[in-house]
């Protein structure tokens, strides 16, 4: 709560002082500070059935979100292209935590079965990202219940993701190697990659307070030349540090790495924590190379998933042991 009041907070003081648009983080943290508490209750009450309809829901979602993006249907490479792989990693990872929660051999094949569903989803949606990305988190899980320990397995998720993170933003400062730059940058549109190479220059000129919540689209030398702008550099990092400066930077990688830590501190089965933890690091990745965190859908169900995976049945699970 504390963290998440930090980032509402900021928010405000970037906008008080640069006349910034703060209310689509005010409205990330009320739907994260919400899926949070609806994932714990929901989890101490049924850890099995909550999350395994929360797959099925992300799953219809996932399938049905061109009619709730924000932008037109058209501009899904900067529409809600992002938004559907995010929600089909969570719901992977939503019936794979399902699945290690249940004791019914039945009722896991059908919990596992429903997580190649979704995988095989991303397929047949032509989401790309989204089918890699649930196939990772699928296999993650199904290592994970050979897993001894969780700090190792849980390191290693922010370490994945710190990577991703760390290589869109040396794309954008033109700090690789011209052959393996030019890889990654194929991999994207022109556009995309000028719009993080704004969202850089835009950071380093305003380290302190950024240039104001909401204001990039309107700042971005790049984002008034195509009608299928949505006024956001599809990245969760850049966009945070050219908007609020590097204390907003600070503020989502201490959300990250505190959530993190509630799955390593969890009383729920080390296969469960470590899905979980799959699950958010490929969302996290997604969101450094996409707009996924800009849809309130995609916030609440990774806070959602997060709630179920730290939650505290009331049917005296044992509490797992934690390395």
């Amino acid at each position: 709560m504390i963290l998440l009041g930090a980032c509402a907070g900021w928010s405000l003081i970037t906008a008080a002082a640069h006349g910034g648009r703060p209310e689509g983080m005010l409205l990330a943290v009320l739907a994260v500070a919400a899926g949070y508490a609806a994932g714990r209750v929901s989890g101490a009450l049924l850890p099995v059935a909550a999350p395994s309809a929360g797959a099925a829901a992300g799953l219809a979602l996932a399938v049905t979100l061109p009619a709730l993006s924000p932008g037109p249907w058209y501009a899904a490479p900067l529409g809600h292209a992002g938004a559907t792989a995010a929600l089909l990693a969570l719901a992977t990872g939503a019936a794979c935590c399902a699945a290690w929660a249940t004791a019914v051999p039945a009722l896991r094949l059908a919990l596992w079965a429903l997580a190649c569903a979704v995988v095989t989803a991303g397929a047949v949606l032509g989401s790309t990202a989204g089918c890699v990305a649930g196939a990772a988190v699928l296999l993650c899980s199904l290592a994970a219940g050979s897993a001894r320990g969780r700090g190792a397995w849980l390191a290693g998720t922010a370490v994945a993701a710190g990577l991703v993170a760390a290589t869109i933003w040396a794309v954008a400062g033109d700090a690789l190697p011209g052959g393996l730059a030019g890889a990654l940058e194929g991999r994207f549109t022109a556009h995309r990659v000028r719009v993080w190479r704004d969202a850089l220059w835009l950071a380093g000129r305003n380290s302190g307070l950024g240039i104001g919540p909401g204001r990039f689209g309107d700042l971005s030398p790049a984002t008034p030349r195509t009608l299928l702008s949505d006024g956001k550099p599809h990245s969760a990092p850049l966009q945070q540090a050219a908007e609020q400066g590097l204390v907003g930077v600070l503020l989502l990688v201490a959300v990250f790495c505190w959530v993190l830590y509630a799955l390593w501190r969890t009383p729920r089965p080390t296969p469960v924590a470590l899905t979980a933890g799959a699950a958010l690091a490929a969302l996290a990745a997604l969101a450094s190379v996409s707009n996924a965190l800009s849809f309130t859908t995609v916030t609440s169900g990774a806070a959602l998933l997060a709630g179920w995976a730290t939650a505290r049945p009331w049917t005296g699970e044992p509490p797992a042991p934690r390395l």
